[in-house]
This record gives C-alpha cells, structure tokens and sequence, in this order.
C-alpha cells in the first residue's frame, strides 16, 4: 500500500472543493436574495424619485407658465423643497443663481435636472403628457396653463358660464347626460360628458353655439396671432391661413384651398410650414407672459446629485469584484484550515506507519483539545497498550518456555538414565514420571483454555444455579487437600442465592479460587466460601488467612505466569495461569473479578456476577449468545470442560 495519497482523494482537496462550492452557493444565494428584496424597493425609490422630480418640475413650470418673471418663485420653492427632502435651486441659462432652497449647501453641480421652459415643455417629465407629433411642429411643447392674451376678463367668464349652465341643463333634461363644466386655463369653460361624444350630436345645439362663441379678449388675441402666422407665411411665400383658437389652421377662401382637417388632397410639405409657422407665432406672442427658461438643480440635502442605483458595467464589475474577493478569502481561509486539519492526520499517518514496520515507541505530539487531539490521545494510548501487550507477549512465551521445560527436562532426564542402565523403571520412578506429565498436561490444558477463550471459542451452557450447592461441591472436593496441611475450609452463605451459569465452569472458577487459597495459607489458617446477593449482582468471596499480597503487586494477580516468588519455584504447585482463567470465565458470564489483600493477614478474592434473569419462556433455548466485557478479546460463549487450577 502506498503512503502518498493521489491528489483527487486528499483530504485538503475535497475540504478545498467543498468549501469553494458552499462559497459559490451561498454568493448566488446571497445574490439572487438580495437582488429580489431590494429590486422592489429600488423601483420603488426610483418611482418615487421620478414622481418627485415630475412634482417639482410641474411645479415651477406653472409658476413660469402664469408669470412674467420669477420675481417671487422662493415663496412656492422652498415649501416643496422641504416637502420631498431635496435641494432645488434655479438658474438662469448663463448660470446666474435664480432661487435656491439651501443656498449654504454647497455648490451645484456640473449637470442640470431639466429646463423649465413653458414654452419649450419636456413631456418626459410630464406624466400623461404625449411627445408631440410631426404634425403640430412643436405646439403641444407649450404648456396649457400659458394662457397670455388669452386669459378671459372677469365679465367675460360670467357670461360664457352662464351659457355652459344653460347648456348643461339642457342636456341633463332633454338627454338625461351627467354633464359638468369644466373650467379652462383661461377661464374659458367647457362641459364634460363622461362616456358620450357629442361632436357630431344635435342635442342643445343652440346653447353649446353660444358657449363655442368667440369673446372679445380671444377675438383679439387671435387676430394678433393669425397676423403673426400670416408673416411668417409670407416670408416663405405661402398663402394665408386663419386660426382658430383651437389651434387648427384653414385656408383663406382666395386661396381656394381644402380644409387642413380633410386629409385628401393636402399637400403633405406645406402643412408641415403652416404648422411651423403656428408654433414660431405662438411662442412669439406668449413669450411676454411667460418667465423666462430656466435650469432646474435637484440634488439631495448634501449637495450630491439625485442618483439611483443599477445594474450598470461599473456596478456589475463591483459585484463581480466583491464576489471574486469573498470566494478568494474563502478559499485561503480553507487551505489554511484545510492545512491545520491535514497536519496532525499527516503525522498520525506517519506514526502508524513507523508502528507498522515495527517501531513501538512511535508517538504523536498532543496539542489543543479538538476531536483530533482526542484521536492522537487514543493512537498513543493504543500504541502504549500495543508495547505492553506486545512485551506480555514476549513475556509469556518465555514463561511458557520455562513453565514446560523443567518437567519435559526431569522426564528426558528419567528416560535417558533408564536407557543407559542407570536407573531402574521401578514404582517410584514411574510415579515421578507420572507427577511431571501430569504437571505438563496441567499447563498445557490451561494454555488451551486461555487460547479458547483468546479467539472466543469457549461456549457456555447456562442454568440456574443454586449457589449453596455449588459451593459445598467445590469445599468437599478441596477438603481433603486442605486437611493434609493443616487448613480448614468453611463455607457460608445466607439464603441461597442463584445465579445464571455454566455449573462447570463456575466450580472451576471458585475451585481455582479455593486451591489458591489452600496453597498460600499456612497450617492452622482458615478459607471462608461465601455468597450473598442483591437486586444488582451476585457476590462470590474466597478469604484466606495466609500470607497475603503487597499493595504493588496485587494488581497484577490475574496476569499470566506471574507469581509472587521471584524465582518461580514450582514447589508451591501450580501452572501460574489459575487466576488468568479466572478472570477470563468470570468474564465470559458478564461478571467481575476483584482481589483485596493485607500483607501477613489473608487476602479476599470477588467474583462479581450479574442476578439470573426471569424464567425462561416455553420455546426459549437454555443456550445463549454473551459478550464478555474483556479488555482482551470477546467470547462466543457455549460450554466446553476447562480443567486445572492455578
């Protein structure tokens, strides 16, 4: 297997990729969410803005339309400056100030808003108002509210809204028409009859002639205007044409030309010059009523142009740019963590490749307190366990080799001095052969066990057990041991507690136990077998009075081969890996072992096993499947016969 991983699989390039993908995700996320909530509100500010500019523009063009001069225009200036939060200023068109409704804000600036000409009217900024057509040449430029000559006297007005009653009582009787009158810029009314064209109507014929009636103010202004037209015809050599205060032209009657208003026949290039010529003359004529053009400033308080915001090349090219730099720290603060995270992965790898190859002292430095410095705490905590169970196992091929080799030896001693005549294969010889295999047979019965357990191929067969039974077996079959060297053996139990076990297998466990305690304790010293149990275990004790175990070495009871005699005489009996198997069964039923001791005054050894459960149903099976909760390995658990005590 090779240690260098291929760049598409690195960890630091799939962290990269996925950090790049949220990054990009989450700016057109971000994008797409901000465009859809502030598009509105910028069409909306936009709107506003334009309404209010049409406002302010509407506003001092009527001012300019009704008045000579703009002597007095800061009277209705500043009011509506201070209405839409704007600065509105008006200068001349050579650049002299006019009016200004924050004169100490600060200069203008280069670009003006519009022209505000009554005469010359941007219908752009004009809601509802159409762009003139080729055909007017310029006359709906001209805004209605200039009235000039035009504007009606006082008696005037009162007679023709005499007549528009008269005319709209008329139609209200005789045709049942909702009409109304309407006053006009220049005092002239007319009546409105929503829904209903009367053009080509006869109804109250009489009284709408007498309200279409010429006065005399309009008589006049017309016959100046009609005398304007007239010249600017004869100037280019074109007949005469007469007026008409709705600013349609016909030809005189010398001229014997068609109605303009009848389309046949026109020609096409001469109405274009009378219409013109309409324009020029109208213009000329109201000049003197009008204020003169003047250019319109509109920036907000500070002096700063009225803007909008929009999706410009420059605006694009600063999005762009703001989301190029949020996925390039993106990106840089993922390598940089990426590297953060891969470092210490890196050296995790590199020492269990060390361990691999066989270098136990490989380790990793611990730093921070992340999830990564927890895996390094555990690689080295396994790497340690590893070295110790690795000089265990060093350990316990050496004590097997030493445990095996004194009988093997005294056995080959025997046979060869019975083959060379030495000695003679007498009783006493064979009883000493007989001793050392069987003491051979004894480790390797327990090696076998311990394997067994070891690959989790001991089978337990459970039953209720009567622990006060059990225990009386196990104190009988040792008794007789006991009472050659002087020991009393005694058991004591309440009432008698049941446990869920393999019987075998628990009497090897506490006959182990027991033959122990039989063997350290001195003539005249006593074994107590007891067993008590609660609603949470079952306990099983073994005290003895007998020499007992140092505080430093009585953790180490229940490893294999040890003993506590430095020289590892075997004149005490036992194959040293009693309490080994011990702990392995004892494990293997789910339960515990402890050791307790006092040095020169006894020593107790628990077995700490789980309550029996409840009886079992019809249909269940009396063999079943436990995990042995051991540091070692995990048992399949079933029933096999393990002989042999330590």
């Amino acid at each position: 297997m090779s240690g260098e991983v291929p760049l598409r699989r690195s960890l630091l390039l799939r962290l990269l990729a996925l950090a790049v993908l949220i990054a990009v995700g989450s700016i057109a996320a971000t994008a797409w969410l901000a465009v859809r909530t502030t598009t509105g509100a910028i069409r909306q500010e936009q709107g506003q803005a334009l309404a209010d500019d049409a406002r302010i523009y509407d506003t001092l063009l009527a001012y300019a339309a009704t008045h000579p001069t703009w002597d007095g225009v800061d009277a209705a200036l500043r009011p509506l400056a201070q209405d839409v939060g704007r600065r509105i200023a008006l200068t001349t068109e050579t650049g002299a100030p006019i009016a200004d409704s924050a004169p100490g804000a600060g200069s203008l600036p280069t670009t003006s808003s519009a022209t505000v000409d009554a005469l010359a009217v941007n219908t752009a900024l004009m809601a509802g108002t159409a762009p003139p057509s080729s055909a007017d040449s310029g006359t709906n430029r001209i805004d209605p509210r200039t009235t000039g000559p035009y504007l009606l006297a006082a008696e005037e007005r009162t007679a023709l809204r005499d007549r528009a009653d008269e005319a709209v009582r008329c139609l209200r009787l005789r045709a049942t028409i909702d009409a109304t009158v309407v006053d006009g810029p220049t005092g002239r009314p007319r009546i409105d009859t929503p829904g209903t064209d009367l053009t080509d109507s006869a109804l109250c014929a009489q009284s709408r002639a007498a309200l279409a009636a010429r006065t005399a103010t309009e008589g006049k202004a017309l016959a100046q205007l009609n005398a304007l037209v007239n010249t600017c015809l004869a100037r280019r050599r074109l007949p005469a044409v007469q007026v008409d205060l709705d600013w349609t032209w016909t030809r005189q009657p010398a001229a014997s030309a068609p109605d303009s208003r009848s389309a046949a026949g026109v020609d096409q290039e001469h109405n274009r010059a009378v219409n013109a010529c309409v324009g020029t003359s109208r213009r000329e004529q109201l000049l003197p009523y009008v204020a003169p053009a003047a250019t319109l400033f509109v920036t907000d308080p500070g002096g700063r142009p009225s803007t909008t915001f929009d999706l410009s090349p420059a605006n694009q090219t600063r999005i762009v740019a703001v989301a190029g730099l949020v996925l390039l720290v993106t990106i840089g603060f993922t390598v940089l963590a990426g590297i953060r995270l891969t470092r210490p992965l890196h050296a995790l790898t590199g020492a269990a490749q060390r361990m691999r190859d066989g270098d136990g002292s490989a380790r990793v430095r611990v730093t921070g307190r992340d999830e990564i410095a927890r895996l390094a705490e555990v690689f080295n905590d396994m790497a340690e366990r590893r070295e110790r169970l690795e000089q265990l196992r060093r350990a316990m091929v050496s004590d097997i080799a030493h445990e095996m080799r004194t009988p093997v030896s005294n056995i080959r001693g025997w046979l060869e001095a019975v083959e060379d005549g030495v000695a003679a294969p007498d009783r006493r010889l064979l009883s000493s052969l007989l001793e050392e295999a069987t003491l051979l047979q004894h480790v390797i019965t327990d090696l076998q066990d311990l394997a067994e357990a070891d690959a989790g191929a001991l089978r337990l067969h459970r039953e209720r057990v009567y622990l006060n039974d059990l225990l009386a077996q196990v104190a009988e079959a040792h008794r007789a041991q006991a009472n050659r060297v002087g020991v009393t053996i005694a058991v004591r139990t309440g009432a008698d507690p049941q446990v869920d076990a393999d019987p075998v297998r628990l009497r090897q466990v506490v006959g182990n136990l027991v033959a122990n305690a039989v063997r350290h304790t001195p003539s005249g010293g006593r074994v107590t077998i007891s067993a008590s149990a609660t609603d949470a275990e079952v306990i099983v004790s073994v005290t003895d009075t007998g020499s007992g175990i140092s505080a430093e070495v009585l953790p180490r009871v229940f490893d294999r081969f040890w003993r506590a005699e430095k020289s590892r005489s075997r004149q005490t009996g036992g194959s040293g890996l009693g309490l080994a198997i011990v702990r392995q069964l004892t494990e293997a039923h789910g339960g515990t072992v402890s050791a307790t001791s006092t040095p020169t005054q006894g020593s107790t050894f628990t077995l700490h096993l789980p309550p029996p459960q409840p009886p079992a149903q019809p249909g269940d099976q009396e063999v079943c499947v436990t995990e042995r909760p051991s540091n070692d390995a995990n048992l399949l658990i079933t029933g096999d016969r393990v002989g042999g005590a330590d």
